[in-house]
């Protein structure tokens, strides 16, 4: 598993994660709903971690930086 999401993608998952954590602790999210953004908070939990989305392989999406092989 080739890495291929960048810094800013993998904040802005795991804060999206945190949200829905913090709704559903408080009480905003309950039933159906909760339980699938439950989910998919903890895939992209683990996404972020592992900085691979499984997604983006079959549309060749890459959010990492290309390293430029023309610096010294």
């Amino acid at each position: 598993m080739k890495p291929n999401m960048g810094t800013f993608d993998r904040i802005l998952r795991v804060l999206v994660a945190i949200v829905v954590i913090a709704l559903y602790a408080t009480g905003n999210l309950s039933g159906t709903t909760a339980t699938i953004l439950l989910v998919l908070s903890g895939i992209f939990i683990l996404t972020s971690f592992i900085s691979f989305c499984p997604l983006y392989l079959p549309f060749g999406i890459s959010t990492r930086p290309k390293k430029d092989s023309s610096a010294n």
